[in-house]
């Protein structure tokens, strides 16, 4: 079971503008051509912040233009807020608060030998790296820039540095690259 953070950015490091707008990323390529769909068959949790959570909420019909359906997910996941959020229909979606250790080892029992995504946003993603949770990262760095918006990682981790394990070209707007965290030990593997 690997710990994953996997989001698309662009080139200056923002995963969505100031008002949580990915209208810059669904132009730039077809996720079919991407490693989507083998890395969401290995997944068995997801996690998520509120505002990601909300984005899906309100963009319910975009998601079913392009997943079949309003929550394209079967896997259970975790939503991350403070607040008593809208559920989906028929949707295993469970609010929670708190530490992300405690949350981590109820989502590892629920993935089973299956992989957790932490779906977004960034500083969700950092929490778990913080805690020292986080495996790997897989960026797909989009050839646009925002200028401003959310990050994509707002931490500052310079020692050990993530180790590159590939970079690969997806169509002519994309590069993914996947990294290998510090592990739970601190090593680098």
């Amino acid at each position: 079971m690997t710990t994953q953070y996997y989001t698309a950015t662009s080139l200056d490091g923002f995963i969505a503008t100031e008002d949580d707008s990915l209208d810059w990323l669904f132009p730039l390529g077809d996720i079919n051509d991407t490693s989507y769909p083998a890395f969401i068959a290995e997944v068995g949790a997801l996690a998520m912040g509120a505002t990601t959570y909300e984005w899906m909420l309100r963009h319910a019909d975009k998601v079913a233009d392009e997943a079949g359906s309003a929550w394209p997910y079967t896997q259970p996941t975790w939503v991350f807020t403070h607040r008593d959020l809208p559920r989906v229909e028929g949707a295993d979606i469970r609010m929670v608060q708190g530490g992300v250790r405690e949350v981590h080892a109820e989502m590892a029992l629920a993935a089973g030998n299956r992989n957790i995504w932490i779906v977004g946003g960034g500083d969700l993603a950092g929490q778990f790296h913080d805690a020292g949770l986080l495996d790997e990262a897989i960026i797909q760095v989009a050839s646009v820039t925002l200028g401003t918006g959310k990050p994509l990682f707002p931490r500052r981790v310079t020692s050990p540095p993530w180790r590159l394990l590939s970079a690969r070209l997806i169509g002519p707007g994309f590069a993914e690259l996947r990294y290998r965290l510090p592990g739970r030990n601190g090593a680098v593997a």
